[in-house]
């Protein structure tokens, strides 16, 4: 998996901040990274992109 990069729009991350799992759905210049949680939820915003673990990759889930 990439882990070195900055996580993304697809990328589906671990939240540190929250402990849930996540697909990121979007990137917002003030709000921060908008997220889905997996198994349905409500979405939520981390403005922490370095507390992000990408778990699977866009490249990966793609290919799912």
């Amino acid at each position: 998996m990439t882990r070195d990069r900055k996580p993304w729009v697809g990328d589906q991350v671990h939240d540190e901040d929250t402990g849930r799992e996540a697909i990121i759905t979007d990137v917002r210049r003030k709000e921060g990274y908008i997220l889905r949680p997996l198994h349905g939820g409500v979405e939520w915003t981390s403005t922490t992109p370095e507390r992000l673990t990408i778990t699977v990759p866009l490249e990966e889930r793609d290919s799912l």
